[in-house]
């Protein structure tokens, strides 16, 4: 490719990806505002103020755009430095204790987003393909911390790597984290009580 030619593809580019990011966003909002049953192509382009083959030239189907704001919510929530002091903590224990700090942040930040897919996602097959994404990453993550306790030898007893991954899930699952801010807890306030019990469960002595 010329180098003219790629001086007159980066301004396309760049629109495209403006466009795509606007499409996305306004299917965030609607399935926050009004659930994921409200979401369709005609509703996001109306909310999004495009023409319904607009967001045809970006998304093949509504099944596509709900699964691609998994990748999205990510970007625009800054997963990956969220997370990071996790992935920098000394030890096994101090990674957990990261941990739920940094989830209860996230989960705060997307728990009504996250809440309404989970709702119909028993009924809504593109709903359930999105939230079979989001369980299997969080799955991945809790075993990865459980592991790294596991092979520093302070895996509580009692515990293995499936079992105690699956406790984790439970533990910090949408319910857990949702009737405790609606308790009034602030956001700093779960993510240290949720470090407490996921210490005092999980690690030895």
């Amino acid at each position: 490719m010329s180098a003219m030619a790629r001086e007159i593809d980066a301004p396309r580019n760049a629109r495209g990806r403006r466009s795509r990011s606007a499409l996305l966003r306004a299917a965030r909002e609607l399935i926050e505002e009004r659930g994921v049953e409200a979401v369709t192509m005609a509703a996001v382009a109306e909310r999004a103020g495009v023409t319904r083959r607009a967001v045809y030239l970006h998304f093949r189907s509504r099944g596509e755009l709900i699964n691609e704001l998994f990748g999205h919510i990510a970007d625009t929530e800054d997963l990956p430095g969220r997370f990071a002091a996790v992935d920098d903590a000394p030890d096994g224990v101090a990674a957990l204790e990261e941990f739920a700090r940094a989830h209860a942040a996230f989960m705060a930040r997307t728990l009504p987003f996250s809440t309404a897919v989970e709702r119909v996602a028993h009924a809504d097959p593109d709903a359930a393909r999105h939230w079979e994404t989001v369980l299997y990453w969080r799955n991945e993550t809790n075993k990865a911390l459980i592991r790294r306790l596991h092979d520093e030898g302070v895996l509580a007893p009692g515990w293995t790597v499936d079992t105690a991954a699956d406790m984790l899930l439970a533990l910090t699952s949408n319910g857990v984290i949702r009737t405790l801010l609606e308790r009034g807890w602030s956001v700093e306030q779960v993510g240290a009580h949720m470090a407490r019990v996921l210490r005092a469960a999980f690690t030895a002595g």
